[in-house]
């Protein structure tokens, strides 16, 4: 299935993708408590798509591709590096990364997002995979400069997590096998990152049973499994997308903040 959120006639709903992504098919429900078909048939030209998740927690991983931990001239971390973004960083399929306007260096980072289906707790990496609904693409904006300033104190919240810093989208895609997925981020047209899920230094099932070890996962949080090589400068008027094999192609373009 592609799990498509979208808003029509003032009403909001959870849909599935069909006929090559032209129309959608309304359900009742969530992809969490169940989704039934409603009988009534949207067409995408008549709906706002919304981010597919209405408010998640955001678990993020650094440094879980080698050759960006390369690129940073860091050594591999030994326990993972682990973040949070608030719910309110969430923006979806072609709303605006709106560039603060006291930014200096701000980075994009396309990512592939694992979504949690049910609570979990102490879940086994072989296991992983029962509590997972399904995937979709998200980019890690990041403000470099309030980044390393945090970062030197050993905490991490304003450089990740400001308002529409994590774009996500367009579709939950279940039925995916994570190990192996193309990425790929352009800016304007142009190739930034292109690399393979299969160079994740901790897989999608590593990554839910470190969390759940210490934390209870619920229905509905996602987890940025890190980005690889490539990530770059964004500026106001740049069109960002990130597109992963199986999901689609999450498109924002890039707005100066006005005040």
């Amino acid at each position: 299935m592609r799990i498509v959120r979208y808003a029509v006639d003032g009403a909001r709903h959870y849909g599935e993708f069909e006929d090559g992504d032209a129309r959608i098919v309304r359900c009742e429900g969530d992809p969490f408590t169940g989704m039934s078909p409603t009988g009534q048939v949207d067409e995408v030209g008549d709906v706002v798509v919304l981010p597919p998740l209405e408010r998640p927690r955001i678990f993020g991983f650094a440094y879980n591709y080698a050759a960006h931990i390369d690129e940073t001239d860091r050594d591999v971390p030994e326990v993972p590096v682990c973040f949070m973004k608030p719910s309110t960083a969430v923006v979806g399929p072609g709303d605006a990364i709106v560039y603060p306007a006291d930014g200096e260096l701000i980075h994009f980072e396309g990512e592939l997002v694992a979504v949690i289906g049910k609570e979990a707790r102490h879940v086994k990496a072989s296991e992983a995979h029962e509590y997972i609904l399904g995937y979709t693409c998200g980019n890690d904006v990041s403000d470099r400069i309030v980044q390393r300033r945090e970062s030197a104190f050993g905490t991490l919240l304003i450089g990740k997590g400001q308002d529409t810093f994590a774009p996500l989208g367009p579709v939950i895609a279940t039925g995916l096998d994570p190990s192996d997925l193309a990425l790929t981020t352009r800016v304007n047209g142009a190739v930034a990152q292109s690399a393979s899920t299969v160079d994740l230094l901790l897989a999608v099932p590593d990554l839910v049973a470190y969390l759940s070890r210490y934390l209870t996962l619920l229905p509905g949080d996602a987890i940025m499994t890190g980005t690889p090589s490539g990530v770059g400068p964004i500026r106001p008027g740049d069109e960002v997308e990130v597109e992963i094999e199986g999901i689609g192609v999450l498109c924002n373009p890039v707005v100066a903040e006005s005040r």
